[in-house]
């Protein structure tokens, strides 16, 4: 099974002691988020684990677990966002000149077909506007090129929360945003496609099939062939995303809603950050679980 850590959360930016200890333990908890008095145990054994996915907007606090990992002989793909935008969208995400050097870094130990880069989600606003996000695109592109192969994209599904979200920040903070329709986003991905193919990379769209557009291929952020050809065998597995548009390949998540304190405002992850600030104070590194809930009564004993 594939290991998924986490597009819930940002565990390497902020889960990583956990998520070790729960690797030399063999196993850890997890929560049904759709039933919270359910909870599962999952393997993390060798024999257990055909690969993880790393999915972070910050690996720095995970760089020397990410060596800890290899020598264990875990492969692994680390799926990097990097969207270079301004604070009033992204309150604390790392500067990405820092992540460029942490990806150059990845691409140098672990070679670059270890490295996605994901430009996502594509934010319209009055402070990212689409000249804007050529700029930005062009820029992270140019400096990304030969650490990677792929980039991913999507543009931002407004869910009931990212709406409630993104309205509260741009009164906050005195901007606009908007939705546009299909075209507009074709138009502009037309453009992030030849930006892409200019600097060596593949653009990807992730869980929006109804834009693809020639050139562009479906992503899939969970790839059993990317891991494959890291391991030097082919994983017997199935396309099974998380949801009906998803193109990943079945795995197992071991992230939890609700405790990324990075502050993205457009966050699918997040409904409320102060709850996710909390839950990062409260964490036990050592506990089996990412963070204490308030319940947990009944436990299913199944490995996935």
């Amino acid at each position: 099974m594939i290991v998924s850590a986490s597009y819930k959360t940002d565990i390497p930016a902020f889960y990583g002691e956990w998520f070790l200890n729960r690797l030399h333990a063999g196993y850890c908890m997890m929560t049904n988020p759709y039933n919270r008095h359910q909870t599962y145990r999952v393997s993390l054994r060798r024999q257990d684990v055909d690969g993880f996915v790393f999915w972070t907007k910050n690996i720095g606090p995970f760089l020397d677990k990410l060596g800890e990992v290899h020598a264990d002989g875990y492969p692994f793909i680390i799926q990097y966002t990097i969207n270079c935008y301004p604070r009033k969208l992204e309150f604390s995400v790392t500067d990405a000149t820092r992540s460029i050097r942490h990806a150059a870094e990845i691409a140098r130990q672990y070679g670059p077909r270890t490295l996605v880069w994901r430009y996502d989600p594509v934010v319209f606003s009055s402070e990212t506007p689409p000249e804007t996000h050529l700029e930005n695109f062009e820029w992270l592109a140019s400096r990304l090129e030969g650490m990677t192969d792929e980039v991913v994209i999507s543009f931002a599904q407004i869910y009931r929360k990212t709406q409630r979200n993104m309205d509260w920040a741009s009164r906050e903070f005195g901007f606009k945003w908007s939705d546009p329709d299909d075209e507009q986003k074709r138009s502009l991905m037309r453009e992030l496609l030849r930006i892409a193919s200019a600097h060596r990379m593949q653009l990807t769209l992730c869980s929006q099939p109804y834009l693809l557009e020639p050139g562009v291929q479906e992503s899939h952020c969970v790839d059993a062939r990317r891991i494959s050809s890291l391991l030097g065998r082919e994983l017997n597995t199935r396309l099974k995303g998380a949801r009906k548009e998803c193109g990943c390949f079945e795995s197992k998540d071991i992230g939890d809603y609700d405790t990324c304190p990075h502050g993205c405002v457009y966050c699918y992850a997040v409904l409320n950050r102060r709850l996710a600030q909390e839950r990062f104070r409260e964490h036990d590194p050592e506990g089996e679980f990412l963070f204490k809930h308030s319940s947990q009564v009944e436990t299913v004993p199944t490995l996935f």
